[in-house]
């Protein structure tokens, strides 16, 4: 249908050049994702390099029913459209609507908006996850707290450093996912291994979300302590510090109890610096003593003197290199409930249209816009068949016009000359309303011609002629009129039907909006541009129908002025030649 055309070619023009591809056709869905580090997005200070981005999936962006109940058949693909990039799923529960997906992004520029594609729908397929693969292998050690309550967390990194005692409990509802709970009862302990020594003035970063459930004094969030050689992150009375080569930076406020807050401590060999929330915090020129005996996250080992703490702690990370600053800004500020870094930009169903942004809309056109859509590709192939079929009717009738016209004056004085015609070139004027018209009014002559002597036309007789040749002309300017109420139709209707369907569509949204009790933007905004997809398709249907009504009416009295401007010049013609007054003039 035309209009459904019409719909389907905007949508084309929309759709990037990229989106054109799939991956694998086994995978019906998929979701374009931009890291965006500009200004409108998460503006970085300089470049991350390669770096875990988290996804954070809710029922407002993804479909968790087009899903495999564990998120299994979710796989990451480069912008390219290609290159597979290595994630991992550390949650996904479809029943309530929630799923982290962690990136390993190759490059986070500054400045920059890069997109990736999140597919899914193959529910027969074997997980693809690849934890380890996910973290650079700079990353020693990394928990998630996403395991078991009882057991010991376990580290997703390829170093397999399992903590050797678990935390008091495990909350679901943590700074990311399922996160740690200290109440003062004594650390989780990691042991010491190879992967997790330091060695003397080497570099080092270490970084936790923490949520302080209570202003403690000097309470450990980390404790590290080798002979004479220590190091402890802690809260003091809710101040962040560090305590390394007899040195302690403290930053200069209190992190807010009950808030998750992200810290983050980074030696480089020269310098320690402390960063909370992704800011610089606190610095001093110190160096990181030889470390290789056991961690303690969440209170002191017992050579120690700080407190235990009681606090919350989740996305615990230890890395052998120091991190850079746009690093530690990056996971702060895209790993929080309020990360501006990740947007859902597309979400694809794989099919022949319907992609880009109108794959959002087409998927959610209801059947009272379809009715409406249906109607109106009725509308708009009816339209165009009458624009097709009246200008050629319109333009072959002037094309004859105009080689009748010239023959007929090339006679002269002989004004029965035409009917005199070879059946051949009568074939090639048969389409010629001037023709016709002259027939009218020559046939007349004829009869009238029959008798003895010549003929002379009287002023009445003349009359009678124009009458017959005025009677062919408004038979001809029926057939130019013929099915224009058609376009006319198209053209005050189309709009109007479609702004119909629009109003069922918004009022059918708010319904279901109000039913289900979710106002969020991504529950209302596919519904009301699926709605307005009714009027864009009565505008596609009145809009060609104008343009082609006002050429052909155009066209149309350009022929009928030819032949109103023929009637008179016949008529004014056999005045002349067949009148008293006529023969008296030849004669002379």
């Amino acid at each position: 249908m035309a209009a459904l055309g019409l719909v389907a070619a905007m949508a084309a023009a929309t759709v990037p050049t990229s989106a054109l591809a799939w991956w694998k056709k086994e995978w019906p869905y998929r979701i374009r994702l931009d890291l965006d580090t500009t200004p409108k997005g998460l503006e970085l200070k300089g470049d991350a390099g390669r770096s875990p981005v988290l996804v954070r999936l809710h029922s407002g962006n993804f479909n968790f029913a087009d899903a495999a109940p564990n998120g299994s058949d979710i796989r990451i693909i480069s912008g390219d459209d290609k290159t597979p990039l290595a994630f991992h799923v550390e949650s996904f529960d479809p029943l309530l609507g929630v799923g982290l997906v962690w990136i390993d992004a190759p490059q986070v520029k500054a400045g920059a908006n890069q997109s990736i594609w999140l597919y899914y729908g193959a529910k027969d397929a074997a997980a693809g996850g690849d934890a380890k693969g996910t973290f650079d292998p700079d990353y020693t050690a990394v928990y998630h707290f996403d395991g078991a309550r009882d057991a010991p967390p376990k580290d997703v990194t390829a170093y397999n450093n399992i903590a050797q005692t678990a935390p008091a409990t495990i909350e679901d509802a943590s700074a990311i996912g399922a996160g740690a709970q200290f109440i003062g009862a004594g650390p989780m302990i990691v042991a010491g291994s190879p992967s997790l020594a330091t060695k003397a003035g080497g570099p080092f970063t270490f970084s936790a979300w923490v949520r302080p459930d209570e202003l403690q004094p000097r309470a450990a969030v980390l404790a590290r302590r080798d002979g004479a050689g220590a190091l402890a992150v802690g809260l003091d009375n809710g101040v962040p510090f560090v305590e390394v080569g007899g040195q302690t930076i403290n930053a200069a406020a209190p992190l807010t109890q009950g808030r998750w807050s992200h810290l983050a401590v980074v030696a480089d060999g020269a310098t320690v610096s402390l960063y909370v929330d992704g800011k610089p915090a606190g610095q001093a020129s110190a160096a990181l003593p030889a470390l290789s005996g056991p961690i303690a996250l969440g209170g002191d080992l017992p050579e120690g003197g700080l407190q235990p703490l009681k606090a919350g702690m989740d996305e615990v990370r230890f890395s052998r290199v120091a991190r850079s600053a746009a690093q530690i800004q990056l996971d702060a500020a895209s790993q929080g409930p309020d990360a501006r870094l990740i947007a859902f930009v597309v979400d694809e169903k794989q099919s022949g249209m319907g992609f880009g942004h109108f794959g959002v809309i087409i998927k959610s056109v209801t059947v009272d816009a379809w009715v409406v859509i249906a109607i109106l590709s009725i509308m708009a192939a009816a339209s165009w068949w009458v624009m097709w079929s009246k200008t050629r009717f319109v333009n072959a009738s002037d094309r004859a016009n105009e080689r009748f016209l010239s023959q007929f004056r090339d006679h002269g004085e002989d004004m029965l000359a035409m009917t005199r015609l070879d059946p051949a070139e009568a074939r090639k004027l048969r389409e010629s309303s001037v023709l016709r018209l002259y027939q009218a009014g020559a046939d007349e002559i004829v009869r009238r011609s029959r008798g003895p002597g010549r003929l002379v036309l009287r002023a009445e007789a003349v009359q009678v002629i124009r009458a017959l040749m005025d009677a062919a002309y408004v038979r001809e300017t029926q057939k130019l009129a013929k099915a224009m109420v058609l376009l006319t139709i198209s053209i005050s209707g189309g709009p109007f039907l479609g702004l119909l369907g629009t109003v069922v569509g918004v009022m059918i949204t708010f319904a279901a909006i109000a039913e289900a009790g979710d106002v969020n933007v991504n529950a209302i905004a596919p519904g009301i541009s699926a709605a307005l997809l009714a009027t864009v398709a009565g505008l596609g249907v009145a809009i060609p129908a104008l343009f082609g009504y006002n050429y052909i009416l155009t066209r149309n009295k350009a022929v009928q002025a030819n032949m109103q401007v023929f009637v008179d010049e016949f008529i004014t013609r056999i005045s002349e030649q067949y009148s008293d007054q006529g023969y008296a003039q030849a004669a002379e």
